[in-house]
């Protein structure tokens, strides 16, 4: 993994994500720069240093977008908001909730990603699931190459991601080029769905997994006979959840496998482990609409694959990193051993050799990508 900041993981994994998602590495160093250097001086850079280093580059991005668009250059401009949406969502989610300026970056972060895709023309669908009295935000990629109703597979947040950094990582690029739709999803407590419409975290991910085929159902450009489940970092438990409830979907993909995150929390309490942002345990509390982490810990023990994942009965693909240090190795091994009764279950590990040996392959995120699109494509 490219490590800019020595002792600091969660803002090293934040320039591997603005990597892996398209941003450029010089930008990417600027933003960095200042931070590294006040280290080596000694000094003690914040998040909020972090945030407002960040910004400066993405919002420079923009201002050049907007001289792109006046002299008629859209396409132009495209790639500069979408690198400047990526800039946006790696400083406003590395803050505290209590942060007010990040609720601006958050919709800083919005006009940019929807003003690219559209000036970019991209093969992208900005849609809403119906969800009880509200909704989830979601982004819709349409296969490619297809005549008439395609698979699709519904692909969810972890614990501290969103539907574009998941659109970004390029899965749903890569699966519409195998004839397979992805809608993306910021389930509840993650992404707009949080943020924007006060949706916290559930342990019972079927809910909502359910709207989200619900949904499906009615759109014409879906074969809902082939509809599969997939989800990265915590969506590796909230994926096999889902699937192992909600009987009509028919392939489930783990990207990072999540067996036991309840037991993960009591080790993290505990010091053990890295997290992937700062002011954890207050993102935590957000997340899931707990006031303590008492009350959270109390909570916590639901979260477990523990006697579910035996009841995924459809194709079963568990992926992780092999130098993972958020989820353990051995929880990959378990969520695997267990799902006894699906008919085709496969556990790949990334090595050193092909890359991808981080948390959600965050290091080389394209390895992850293909391998996962071609058993999709190849089992759905």
């Amino acid at each position: 993994m490219f490590e800019i900041f020595p002792e600091k993981y969660v803002w090293n994994l934040s320039a591997n994500i603005a990597l892996s998602s398209g941003g450029e590495i010089e930008e990417i160093l600027e933003a960095c720069r200042p931070l590294a250097e006040a280290q080596e001086r000694g000094e003690e850079p914040g998040t909020e240093d972090f945030f407002d280093s960040w910004q400066a580059v993405a919002d420079r991005q923009v201002e050049l977008a907007n001289e792109n668009i006046g002299e008629g250059r859209e396409l132009s401009a495209a790639t500069r908001l979408r690198r400047a949406a990526i800039y946006y969502q790696i400083s406003e989610r590395m803050q505290s909730r209590w942060f007010t300026p990040r609720e601006g970056a958050y919709k800083k972060m919005l006009d940019a990603f929807a003003d690219s895709v559209r000036l970019g023309r991209d093969n992208c669908e900005i849609v809403e699931v119906p969800y009880g009295d509200s909704m989830i935000p979601a982004l819709f990629v349409r296969a490619e190459g297809v005549d008439g109703p395609a698979p699709v597979m519904v692909h969810c947040n972890g614990l501290d991601s969103s539907k574009e950094m998941i659109y970004w990582s390029g899965i749903g690029q890569e699966l519409a080029r195998r004839g397979i739709s992805t809608l993306m999803v910021d389930q509840p407590g993650t992404g707009g769905a949080l943020r924007l419409q006060g949706l916290t975290a559930i342990h019972d991910s079927e809910r909502w997994a359910s709207a989200c085929v619900d949904y499906l159902e009615g759109r014409d450009d879906v074969d809902a006979k082939r509809v599969g489940m997939m989800g990265w970092s915590l969506g590796g438990y909230f994926a096999p959840r889902a699937a192992a409830f909600e009987k009509r979907f028919s392939l489930c993909v783990a990207w990072g496998a999540n067996y036991n995150w309840g037991e993960l929390q009591k080790r993290r309490l505990n010091r053990e482990g890295d997290r992937p942002v700062p002011h954890y345990w207050d993102h935590v509390l957000w997340v899931w609409g707990y006031e303590n982490v008492d009350e959270f810990m109390e909570f916590a023990p639901k979260m477990t694959l523990e006697g579910v994942v035996e009841r995924i009965t459809v194709p079963f693909l568990v992926t992780h990193g092999q130098n993972d240090r958020q989820i353990p190795l051995e929880y990959a091994q378990a969520q695997y051993d267990h799902a006894v009764n699906s008919p085709k279950r496969e556990l790949k590990i990334f090595t050193p050799r092909e890359g991808g040996v981080e948390h959600v392959s965050a290091d080389n995120q394209p390895v992850a990508t293909n391998f996962i699109s071609d058993w999709v494509s190849e089992n759905i």
